[in-house]
């Protein structure tokens, strides 16, 4: 799953470039995104900042800047729903249980429906 488009992250516009994926050890998914270069946010990571809101539309996540890459832009990662919308695709791969719908993803072999 990969997603780009505009974003902001402390109060400054920018573009994201992001992945994500779900992480069967501990049971979340995580996510990661390099911020096209941007001084602001260079300087709000050299500074000492990490943890930051991401928002892309009506949808905001926490974020924590991670590093500055060699051509001027920033490394961010998060746990959890990130601020973009997922490809349904990816939620297939998801246990049923963790559905946000709370309707299995996939029916069980064993189920008395299972085959319909």
């Amino acid at each position: 799953m990969s997603w780009h488009g505009p974003a902001w992250i402390a109060g400054t516009a920018v573009r994201l470039h992001g992945t994500g994926r779900w992480e069967p050890v501990d049971g979340r998914f995580h996510w990661a995104a390099r911020v096209e270069p941007e001084p602001r946010i260079v300087r709000l990571l050299r500074s000492g900042r990490r943890d930051v809101e991401v928002r892309v539309g009506d949808r905001s996540a926490r974020a924590r800047l991670t590093e500055v890459d060699p051509w001027g832009g920033v490394r961010i990662t998060g746990v959890g729903e990130p601020p973009w919308h997922r490809n349904p695709v990816a939620l297939a791969h998801h246990p049923p249980s963790t559905c946000r719908s709370g309707h299995p993803a996939a029916r069980r072999s064993g189920s008395p429906d299972a085959g319909q």
